[in-house]
């Protein structure tokens, strides 16, 4: 009788915590499907293995979150000290096994994630690797450099990159034809080739839903290629710090059929250059109205020549 009522317990702690890990797993699972959700549409390739990246970080955080909160939820409803209580806890030594425990299950922890890191990084790099190419001042004016031979030998396109400039603070694109453009056209389910550099300093080519980053280095000329899967017009922001103004160096990226992009190559060429719309220089131009007083600051840069100018009033998803 009293070996059966010291069994009831302990297999009742046993089925309660086996429940509570359950619960926290569903949960988890949940949250790792929802965190789809909460990042923007996913407009290239390389979107689909980032964001699975990111639904097995959230869920594992959500699973360690979960399970923590839990224990100290229940420990203060259930097991703490009563109201006058003031004694110190019993000295309880190390216990070896616990401690070998909770230090496996954060290496596991880590080792899995560093493992998907790694196999995604594979996969971007087959869906469009990024090549440094030296040359300087000389590369950014479309001096071919090895790099750029590499990549015509797997596709001829690779030959003819559009060129991305960053600059404090506006963005500008040249096409193969001759077409410079403020706002950046791609054509949907074609893989795209770009040369990025800088005129200045160091500036950041970020598409949010194109998951894809990669800074922009003064002197040096970036061959980068990317797959975009989905129409629309989604927004490229400068992701690094770059001077007083470098939150309105951005613009759009139009992602169109290849029909409606060849057909927009041969209007654009048609179309007279003009000094691109550019909110940094309308900011400047208030600040020396009201004294040019404050930090000093960067002059921007005169806005580009381009045959299309981005529409900053034009609404983007992402």
């Amino acid at each position: 009788m009293t070996s059966s009522a010291a069994r009831s317990p302990r297999l009742w702690s046993v089925a309660l915590l086996l429940a509570a890990v359950l619960s926290d797993l569903a949960a988890s699972f949940w949250m790792a499907a929802q965190s789809h959700r909460w990042l923007p549409v996913p407009a290239s390739a390389a979107a689909g293995p980032v964001d699975d990246l990111f639904a097995l970080e959230v869920g594992i955080g959500s699973f360690i979150f979960l399970g923590c909160s839990g224990v100290i939820l229940w420990t203060l409803l259930f097991n703490r000290a009563p109201k006058y209580d003031l004694d110190n806890g019993d000295p309880i030594e190390g216990n070896l096994k616990l401690e070998i425990i909770w230090t496996l299950i954060p290496l596991v922890i880590v080792m899995l994630i560093a493992w998907k890191a790694i196999d995604v990084s594979d996969t971007l790099s087959t869906l469009g690797g990024k090549i440094r190419v030296s040359g300087g001042h000389a590369a950014m004016h479309g001096v071919e450099g090895p790099a750029a031979r590499v990549l015509a030998a797997d596709d001829p396109a690779a030959a003819m990159p559009i060129q991305v400039i960053g600059r404090q603070w506006s963005w500008e694109f040249i096409y193969p034809n001759g077409v410079h453009s403020s706002e950046l056209h791609l054509p949907e389910g074609q893989r795209s080739f770009l040369r990025l550099s800088a005129t200045d300093v160091i500036h950041g080519f970020y598409v949010p839903a194109f998951r894809l980053k990669q800074d922009l280095i003064p002197g040096s000329v970036i061959d980068y290629s990317l797959i975009p899967t989905r129409a629309g017009r989604y927004r490229l922001r400068d992701s690094m710090f770059s001077g007083g103004y470098f939150s309105s160096n951005q613009t759009d990226v139009v992602v169109e059929p290849p029909e409606a992009y060849a057909a927009w190559l041969k209007q654009a060429l048609r179309q007279p250059l003009q000094p691109a719309a550019n909110a940094a220089t309308d900011l400047y131009a208030q600040r020396l109205a009201r004294g040019d007083r404050g930090w000093a600051t960067v002059p921007p840069a005169p806005p580009p020549l381009v045959h299309v100018s981005a529409d900053p009033t034009a609404s983007h998803e992402g």
